[in-house]
């Protein structure tokens, strides 16, 4: 009679994914456990393959990710990092799926039903409208979000998000209270990006500037084909403007930083000349002194990993919807106002 991994698992007292490690990733497993799990497999004749391991469990063991722009970007980089650093150790494997375009996004949410084996859906920081919301619920899989808008409202199993609200507030109150008035905010075209993070910081930053009685002159950042962002040309806008701002908010650090040394090869200072603000806190920041809003991918994308895990396992994540506090890291590229 042949044996499951359930059979295994249930004799060596372990859990069903310590067995699977203990064949797949010795790594993951202490010796003496694998042992364990190994001479059990023995006597009860039981061998594994991944193949054999999803059917005995009814899984795929492959988690989807849907996310927009460029992998190589530090933020995207970071929630790769996470997740895999969670779920690998459970033995799934991820799938990442590039929504670089709105044609992109059309495929993906078309052929979902169809084309898509997994256990389970993360969708990573760009908005979802009803009709895709109901096309992913439509697969009868966990949805999980990561910096997901309005997640409980759009069928989202469970959610991990930064507070970008509490996040642009930071940083326009920051520069306001060193007496900036001339504010410069840089962004990506918003009517085009897939992220939800873009359009939500935009209009958090300036609703606040306003009711400080302060608009803000707007700068997009241009992107080109190969998703590099455009920075000669956000310094070009900015010294064709009347008059220079004395500070500039940049929606994200890989703006901020470039811009910081493209503005000092054009002779401006910073923060003597202008103060300079980012959003993420990510590489390099700390060894440049920019200033920044802080925040984690790679822990979200952890928690959200160990969420999904608990709702393929059929528990519900307590609690299933969480915000992380942002955080504002003063650093020397903001200054009160010289000029």
């Amino acid at each position: 009679m042949t044996s499951s991994i359930q059979d295994v698992a249930k004799a060596a007292g372990v859990s069903i994914s310590t067995v699977s490690r203990s064949f797949t990733r010795p790594d993951l497993v202490s010796a003496k456990t694998r042992k364990r799990v190994l001479d059990i497999a023995n006597e009860l004749n039981f061998s594994l393959s991944r193949s054999a391991a999803a059917l005995k469990s009814g899984k795929s063991l492959r988690i989807a990710v849907l996310m927009s722009g460029r992998i190589s970007l530090w933020f995207t980089a970071q929630v790769i990092e996470g997740l895999n650093e969670v779920l690998h150790a459970e033995g799934y494997d991820i799938s990442i799926f590039q929504v670089s375009s709105i044609e992109d996004r059309r495929e993906f949410f078309d052929t979902l039903p169809v084309r898509r084996n997994a256990d389970a859906v993360i969708v990573v920081s760009f908005d979802i409208d009803a009709q895709e919301s109901a096309q992913l619920a439509s697969v009868g899989v966990p949805i999980i979000g990561i910096n997901a808008v309005k997640p409980e409202e759009r069928g989202f199993s469970a959610a991990v998000n930064i507070n970008d609200e509490q996040g642009s507030t930071l940083a326009a109150r920051h520069l306001i209270a060193l007496g900036h008035r001339n504010i410069a905010y840089i962004s990506t075209d918003r009517g085009i990006s897939l992220s939800f993070s873009v359009k939500s910081r935009f209009d958090v930053f300036c609703e606040c500037c306003r009711k400080e009685g302060v608009e803000p002159c707007i700068v997009t950042c241009q992107v080109d084909h190969d998703g590099h962002y455009q920075i000669s040309d956000v310094v070009t806008q900015l010294m064709s403007l009347p008059e220079m701002p004395t500070a500039i908010a940049c929606q994200e650090d890989g703006i901020a930083v470039p811009l910081m040394f493209q503005l000092e090869r054009n002779g401006f200072s910073v923060p003597s000349d202008i103060s300079l603000i980012g959003y993420d806190d990510s590489i390099y920041t700390n060894d440049i002194g920019l200033t920044t809003i802080r925040q984690n991918p790679a822990e979200m994308a952890r928690t959200a990993a160990r969420m999904t895990l608990d709702l393929i396992q059929g528990h519900d994540p307590s609690p299933a919807f969480v915000e992380i506090p942002a955080q504002l890291v003063v650093r020397s590229s903001t200054s009160g106002v010289h000029r």
